[in-house]
C-alpha cells in the first residue's frame, strides 16, 4: 500500500507540475466562450454544496484558495459560498455570483440536475464553470473528480475481503447516498459491479441528503426487517452514513461486522483504529483541489486546458468535457501512516486523542 500512496503522491506532482506550466505559461488565445484574457488579478466564484461533511471546509475550501493564490501571484481573489445541502440556495449563489461579475466558477452541485439552468446563466453571462467533485448538468467547461465507480468497486473489494466465507450465508445492507448526487449512483454501480452474485444483498437504500441520522433509521429499518443475526456486513457509501450506521448496530448489540465508508473523515479514521469500521475510502484531496484551481485560472485567463486535463467526459447535457480523474486508496488499519499521516492530512496525536490512544498503541500507530 506504500507504493499506492507513493504513486498517487506522485501523479499528483506531475498532474500539478503540468497544470502549473498550463495556467502560467500557455498561449493568450481566448477560450471557447470568448473570454478576453486576463491577468492575475481575477475573482473565482466557489460554490460547495454542504458543511455536514468535515471535508468541504477542513480540506476543499483552503486547498482552492491557496492554489489559487498561487498561481495569481497573490492577486487572485475566491469568493466562497455553502450552499448547506439546499439547491434553491446554490441556485441563488450562483446568481449572485453571476451578478458580481466573477470571472469564473467551481461549483460542487447540491442536485446536479437543478444546477443545470444556472450553469448556463453563468455561460451566458460569459463566465466558465469548472464542475467540481460532481458532474453537474448544464454547459460546463470542465470538470475533475475521482474515478467514482473505482470508489464503489474499492468499498465493494473490501467489504468482500472482511466478509470472507461470511459472504456465502449471510446478508449485507447497502446504504448509498443520496438520489440526487450523481456520484452517489457512480458508487452504488461500482459496489454492485463487485457484489452482486457474490454476497446477499438484504436492503438496499438511498439515503436522503447523505444524512447520518437518514442512514441511522434505514439501518434501524433493516435490522428489524432482516434480524440482527442475519446481518453480516454494511456498504456504507462515506464515514458520515457509517457513524449513524455503526450507532444503529451497537443499540440493537450487534458488534464486529465490517462497515465501509468514503472520505477518511476523521472520525471515520478513528472508527476505523478501533475497529468499530473496517475500511474507508482515502480521496487526495489536495491533488482534486489543485486541479480545480488550475482549470478555473487557466479559464478565467482564457487559456488552454490541454496540458491539464487530458480526458474527457460526457454528462447527461454536455459531451467530451475536458476532465481529470483522480485515483483512490483503500484505507485501512495498516496502511494509515502510509495515506492520511504521510500526506499530512491529520497527525498522529489528531487520530491517537484520548480514547483512542490505546487503540493506536495496539495497531503501532505512533
Amino acid at each position: 500500500m506504500r507504493r499506492a500512496a507513493v504513486a498517487i503522491a506522485a501523479g499528483a506532482m506531475a498532474v500539478s507540475l503540468a497544470a502549473c506550466g498550463s495556467a502560467k505559461e500557455s498561449g493568450d488565445s481566448a477560450d471557447a466562450t470568448g473570454s478576453a484574457k486576463k491577468g492575475d488579478d481575477i475573482k473565482v466564484g466557489l460554490l460547495l454544496p454542504e458543511n455536514a461533511t468535515a471535508r468541504y471546509e477542513k480540506f476543499d475550501r483552503p486547498l482552492i484558495q491557496k492554489k489559487v493564490k498561487e498561481l495569481t501571484n497573490g492577486k487572485g481573489e475566491v469568493v466562497y459560498a455553502n450552499a448547506k445541502q439546499d439547491a434553491s440556495t446554490q441556485n441563488q449563489q450562483v446568481d449572485t455570483m453571476v451578478t458580481n461579475k466573477v470571472d469564473v466558477l467551481i461549483v460542487d452541485a447540491v442536485d446536479s440536475k437543478a444546477i443545470a439552468g444556472s450553469v448556463k446563466k453563468a455561460k451566458d453571462a460569459g463566465i466558465p464553470v469548472v464542475a467540481y467533485d460532481r458532474l453537474a448538468e448544464g454547459p460546463i467547461d470542465a470538470y475533475t473528480s475521482f474515478d467514482n465507480e473505482t470508489v464503489g468497486k474499492t468499498q465493494g473489494e473490501a467489504l468482500l475481503k472482511a466478509l470472507g466465507d461470511k459472504a456465502k450465508d449471510g446478508q449485507i445492507v447497502m446504504m448509498n447516498g443520496s438520489s440526487t448526487d450523481p456520484n452517489a449512483a457512480q458508487f452504488k454501480k461500482g459496489a454492485h459491479s463487485v457484489l452482486d452474485g457474490k454476497v446477499k444483498i438484504g436492503r438496499e437504500y438511498d439515503t436522503k441528503e447523505w444524512k447520518p441520522e437518514n442512514a441511522n433509521s434505514n439501518m434501524e429499518g433493516a435490522i428489524s426487517a432482516l434480524g440482527k443475526d442475519k446481518i453480516v456486513g454494511v456498504y456504507s457509501a462515506n464515514d458520515g452514513m457509517a457513524g449513524g450506521i455503526i450507532t444503529a448496530l451497537k443499540a440493537a448489540g450487534i458488534a464486529d461486522i465490517p462497515v465501509t465508508g468514503q472520505d477518511a473523515e476523521l472520525a471515520g479514521v478513528q472508527r476505523i483504529v478501533t475497529g468499530e469500521q473496517y475500511m474507508s475510502v482515502y480521496k487526495p484531496y489536495p491533488q482534486e483541489a489543485d486541479v480545480a484551481a488550475e482549470m478555473a485560472v487557466a479559464l478565467a485567463q482564457g487559456k488552454s486546458l490541454d496540458s491539464i486535463a487530458k480526458d474527457k467526459v460526457d454528462s447527461p447535457t454536455t459531451k467530451a468535457i475536458p476532465s481529470v480523474l483522480v485515483p483512490v486508496v483503500s484505507l485501512t488499519k495498516d496502511n494509515i501512516n502510509d495515506t492520511v499521516i504521510k500526506d499530512g492530512i491529520y497527525t498522529v496525536s489528531e487520530i491517537c486523542s484520548g480514547k483512542y490512544k490505546a487503540a493506536c498503541d495496539k495497531i503501532g500507530l505512533k
